[in-house]
């Protein structure tokens, strides 16, 4: 296939729209089911890149969740405790421990389920039966694979009422080195962004504390290669082979990081006993006990406690989670990893990464006040590396 007709662009009225390789050589994708858009494809190629780094750099099947050209999440296949499969909606998937590629996809998707709630979905590895039943039942685009089981496409080829987009792609294709695009009629030209992240970029250890462990070395990675795809201004933060929270676009690096902390530190008080004790009414669909949660933990638009709504998503009516229930839950709380896509201008972030139990910092350096962010790092007893590699995205 040479070129593929979209239905439109990023809006209805961007017609025509279509993709196409511009030395007229076939696209390196196949696609199997659906008409994926102009911006699905976006979510397809960048979250394909991701994955495929976070298997060449840690050897583990990976899995990304995509909404608007960001990931939600990224996670490589390391199983997950009892609690966590709780957490995530994911304890009544028998077979789970049984596939890495599942678990990467129940780490990811669970990750922030308010946010990747329509997600394109990237994996790293031929798609399995056991993930092809996970992501039935959630709400979701596409997905973007090296190849399917035969039972597995089937499986997804029946959602959305048979429109679920499924691409396949080859697994060998390497783009030119130079890449385009345009932005009111004025092309651009740069070198394809084909930096290698792995332990090597975590050796410039400028803090007193080095001691930089092995768990801790695999979420830097992979915290900086979930960067490399997350438009910029932006930070992430990693624990236990996934990325926690997300900051992306802000024009403030403090901004990104306050955000991606606070979605961090939600991540943490879903495994809280107070929320995985919720009642929920077994007539409450996935995405609607997501927003209970989130309404919950961050205490949002309305009183999830209250009498009047409470009866809308549970059955019993919950506790309130208290703000100081939640800090001394969050305080104990440490070994999480924040890296960044350019250098921390200001301390401030280092202090915002502290409360929600940032141990392990990687950034590029080269600020004027580096000696203002290494001084707060070693206030707190944390490591941190220079990696001198920007990882801006646009």
């Amino acid at each position: 296939m040479k070129k593929f007709e979209l239905k439109y662009g990023c809006n209805p009225n961007q017609k025509p729209a279509v993709i196409y390789m511009a030395d007229g050589s076939d696209l390196p994708i196949e696609i199997l089911n659906g008409r994926p858009g102009y911006i699905n494809f976006l979510d397809a190629f960048n979250s394909w890149q991701l994955v495929k780094e976070l298997k060449e750099a840690l050897g583990l099947p990976a899995c990304a969740s995509f909404k608007h050209v960001s990931p939600t999440s990224a996670a490589v296949g390391i199983p997950l405790t009892d609690t966590l499969k709780k957490a995530v909606f994911e304890d009544d998937i028998e077979d789970l421990d049984r596939s890495p590629l599942a678990c990467a996809y129940a780490r990811a998707r669970g990750t922030d389920r308010v946010c990747s709630f329509g997600d394109w979905v990237a994996l790293s590895d031929v798609c399995d039966v056991t993930t092809a039943k996970m992501i039935k039942r959630e709400v979701s685009d596409g997905i973007i694979a090296p190849g399917y089981d035969p039972e597995a496409l089937e499986i997804l080829k029946t959602k959305r009422k048979g429109t679920y987009n499924i691409v396949k792609i080859d697994p060998d294709y390497v783009p030119a080195e130079q890449e385009c695009k345009q932005v009111f009629g004025i092309t651009f030209e740069q070198g394809h962004n084909n930096c290698k992240i792995d332990g090597e970029l975590l050796k410039n250890i400028v803090t007193k504390n080095k001691d930089l462990p092995e768990e801790a070395k695999r979420d830097l990675i992979v915290a900086l290669i979930t960067l490399k795809y997350t438009q910029s201004n932006s930070v992430c933060y990693a624990y236990d082979g996934q990325a926690i929270g997300v900051g992306a676009g802000q024009q403030s690096r403090i901004h990104c990081t306050r955000l991606a902390g606070t979605k961090a530190d939600t991540w943490f008080l879903r495994q809280h006993e107070k929320v995985l004790s919720l009642k929920f009414r077994p007539d409450l669909g996935r995405p609607e006990r997501d927003n209970a949660v989130d309404g919950y933990i961050n205490q949002n638009e309305e009183d999830i406690c209250a009498d009047g709504v409470w009866q809308k998503f549970f059955t019993e009516r919950p506790e309130p989670f208290t703000k100081e229930e939640q800090r001394e839950f969050l305080a104990g709380r440490r070994g999480v990893s924040l890296g960044s896509d350019a250098f921390f201008p200001f301390d401030d972030n280092i202090e915002r990464g502290y409360r929600s139990g940032v141990k392990y910092v990687a950034q590029p350096g080269g600020s004027v006040r580096d000696d203002l962010v290494i001084d707060r790092c070693d206030r707190y007893g944390m490591v941190m590396a220079f990696t001198g590699l920007r990882l801006f995205h646009h």
